[in-house]
């Protein structure tokens, strides 16, 4: 009797264990998902802020990604490991001074924003593309477009009409204000996007709220005008 009794002991001990070990097993496979599901929303708003960077100016966000490759501050796809070589740095610091000065001179700056959209969303795109997780190149490609190109594509609109808005106003007085302004916004969307991804993702939104507070202001204006108009005909 007292051996039956051990050896149910000794059952309900294995099943205790058996069980125990299961749970562990389940919590940590659980950890290992929220892990990669963390890195892979971190890996996204880091493109995304740099790819949005992008729409500001074309090659701010690629040195400042370029700088923090090399110094060991991010990581992307092995196919943008030449990003970190000395020869890419300086060729996007050149790049980046030259955009930068161009952008403060009369008529070049509009000329510029002419050519710069399709740049953007090709730039916004393939920023985007190194920090998306490995898929088919097709989804990979078309989930870069999609997200990163149309950032960087909406952003660089926005400024587009920011310019030519201040250009006819202003005759271009204000042009560099909006130049400084642009900048300003692509090494700070850039250095976010690195050092704090999710505070980027937070920038963008509030970036969408604003202009479409703008566009739904201007809509609501245009309307009002036009009620004004019919009704003074009447």
């Amino acid at each position: 009797h007292a051996a039956a009794i051990q050896y149910t002991a000794l059952e309900q001990l294995n099943e205790t264990d058996a069980g125990d070990a299961v749970l562990c097993s389940v919590t940590k496979i659980g950890e290992r998902i929220m892990n990669e599901f963390y890195e892979v929303c971190l890996s996204l708003c880091v493109g995304l802020g740099l790819a949005t960077a992008c729409g500001f100016r074309i090659f701010v966000p690629l040195l400042v990604m370029s700088i923090a490759v090399k110094t060991g501050h991010l990581e992307v796809a092995e196919n943008f490991s030449w990003l970190s070589s000395d020869a890419a740095i300086a060729t996007l610091a050149v790049a980046t001074a030259v955009e930068i000065f161009a952008y403060y001179l009369p008529v070049v700056d509009n000329f510029l924003d002419a050519i710069a959209s399709p740049c953007a969303v090709i730039a916004g795109t393939i920023v985007m593309s190194s920090f998306v997780p490995e898929m088919a190149p097709w989804l990979k490609w078309c989930l870069a477009a999609i997200a990163g190109g149309a950032a960087a594509g909406a952003v660089q609109g926005v400024t587009t009409l920011l310019r030519g808005a201040s250009t006819a106003t202003t005759g271009g007085l204000a042009n560099p204000v909006v130049s400084t302004s642009e900048a300003a916004a692509s090494t700070g969307f850039s250095l976010a996007a690195i050092f704090a991804p999710f505070l980027a993702l937070i920038g963008l939104i509030g970036l969408v709220g604003v202009v479409g507070w703008q566009v739904a202001s201007r809509k609501s204006a245009t309307r009002s005008r036009l009620a004004e108009s019919r009704t003074i005909e009447v």
